[in-house]
């Protein structure tokens, strides 16, 4: 059975720092782009950091550039999301998500039914 389990949500305030982890079973994620989603009430979906779990390549979207950052740790089939400099706009279901990556690194036209594997998230909330 695969699984992607998020933890390390929780309450910061803004300025704060949270790391996010996603601990992935299963299968081997070789071949797949490992992306973290998140959505606040009300918003829509927004995919935000993409790693490719090969190559370990990176791509972010503007509104997380320069405060998040994404990694693997293979040996522990873990993807960790260091989240710095928080604002309550990041305030969110924060979701990791894996799909094939023949669909490239980019996160551009993403659709959730691109992505063959959801955890079940993790609260952030950001405080002002």
């Amino acid at each position: 059975q695969v699984r992607l389990v998020e933890s390390g949500g929780g309450l910061v305030q803004a300025g704060g720092s949270l790391r996010l982890s996603c601990a992935a079973s299963g299968r081997t994620f070789f071949g797949y782009v490992m992306v973290w989603v998140r959505q606040a009430p009300g918003k829509e979906r927004e995919f935000v950091a993409a790693i490719s779990w090969s190559s370990g390549s990176t791509y972010y979207v503007d509104s997380v550039k320069g405060r998040f950052t994404i990694s693997r740790d293979n040996a522990k089939n873990t993807v960790h999301l260091q989240m710095n400099n928080l604002a309550p706009e990041d305030t969110a279901v924060y979701y990791c998500a894996a799909r094939p990556a023949s669909y490239g690194l980019a996160l551009v036209y993403e659709r959730a039914d691109l992505y063959d594997y959801w955890g079940q998230g993790t609260q952030v909330t950001v405080s002002s």
